[in-house]
């Protein structure tokens, strides 16, 4: 088992990677209070919930679930509101802890739920897709969905721990996989070509599911993160460059109705878009894009997206967080493994990679 640390100042808190971890043990010293809400979903309800049900309890916690259902489409209010109302008809107070068990939507529901429950209350995050694990379990980024932008409701709430258990990968679908998989590439083509060039030799064993290249890849990726987040922890600067394709994916997510794409999918083709539209602002060459594209491609992912009306896809980008005073900034290359956020890009040319990276 690996250990980093997400440090926040007066704060810090562990995230442990790697494979068959004991929750029992690990969990111990971070579940306040007496009572522990385990919210997840019916895909991974079957699988693991009783586990950490069993380990909670053998700490002498009682233990109530939320059992949501299983997709991005229901990362909403509605389904919000569920956890709400299993935390009161369960009699749970200030002093509890909400345990997210399950993906991205789970952590960022359970997450924000957390924060607005009581007004806060303690959270504990147990990702078990890889994009999970990499990204949105650690930073304390938390929220919902709504029709006109994606996550443009919640909080920021860190976590009291974070378990990143390699072994849950194995029951993970292909497709779940290789969108966790665009998050690494992510953190590679924003700030270290090393990296990059670590990824290029070893993506079919990471495809494949090696347990040791997947922690490796988990470990540096959150270690990225960790150092960003200890910079920029409520996303005032250096921390708007972990949405590297993110304003573009975050449209072609809107646009095609939440869940038809996954999160990762859809940042994959946007990662595509930014590099397109950084080499025809003449900072990186043809060769970079292309590199960009196969690394992308050899981790299953899509690098073109289907047609989008040009109108409604900028009327989507226009809703996304990082607008500021009314104009967008986006996350650029400067070169590759160098990442900027940039609003000094030419709409034209912005225009054009987006229709050029259309089906």
């Amino acid at each position: 088992m690996q250990t980093l640390h997400v440090e926040l100042g007066d704060r810090r808190y562990p995230i442990f990677i790697g494979s068959d971890l004991q929750p029992k043990d690990l969990l111990a010293p971070y579940i306040k209070g007496q009572q522990v809400m385990i919210v997840t979903n019916t895909t991974v309800a079957p699988l693991y919930l009783s586990h950490y049900v069993t380990a909670v309890e053998a700490l002498g916690k009682k233990v109530a679930t939320c059992i949501l259902p299983d997709g991005e489409k229901y990362k909403d209010i509605q389904h919000l509101t569920l956890i709400f109302d299993a935390l009161l008809e369960a009699g749970f107070n200030r002093d509890c802890t909400v345990l997210a068990l399950g993906g991205g939507v789970i952590g960022d529901m359970a997450g924000f739920a957390s924060a607005s429950f009581q007004r806060g209350v303690y959270f504990i995050q147990v990702p078990t897709t890889l994009l999970s694990q990499v990204d949105s379990s650690v930073g304390g980024k938390t929220g919902i969905n709504h029709p006109l932008g994606k996550n443009m409701i919640g909080a920021f709430q860190q976590p009291q721990v974070v378990l990143a258990d390699m072994s849950q990968l194995n029951t993970l679908p292909e497709r779940e996989l290789s969108a966790g998989l665009a998050e690494v590439i992510k953190y590679a083509l924003l700030g270290d070509l090393e990296f990059l060039t670590w990824l290029e030799t070893h993506m079919e064993a990471l495809v494949a599911r090696d347990p040791v290249l997947l922690a490796e890849a988990v470990y540096r990726s959150c270690a990225h993160k960790a150092r960003i987040v200890a910079n920029d922890e409520k996303e005032q600067g250096e921390r708007a460059l972990l949405n590297l394709g993110h304003t573009f994916g975050h449209a072609i997510e809107s646009y095609l109705g939440y869940g038809e794409w996954l999160h990762g999918e859809a940042v994959a083709t946007g990662m595509v878009m930014a590099a397109d539209l950084s080499q025809r602002m003449g900072w990186i060459s043809a060769a970079d894009v292309q590199r960009t594209k196969n690394i992308i491609a050899r981790a299953n992912l899509p690098i073109v997206c289907p047609q989008i009306p040009l109108d409604q896809f900028l009327a989507y980008m226009a809703h996304d967080k990082k607008v500021l005073n009314g104009q967008l900034r986006l996350v650029l290359m400067k070169q590759l493994g160098q990442a900027i956020i940039t609003k000094e890009f030419d709409l034209e040319l912005m225009k054009q990679a987006i229709l050029a990276n259309q089906v």
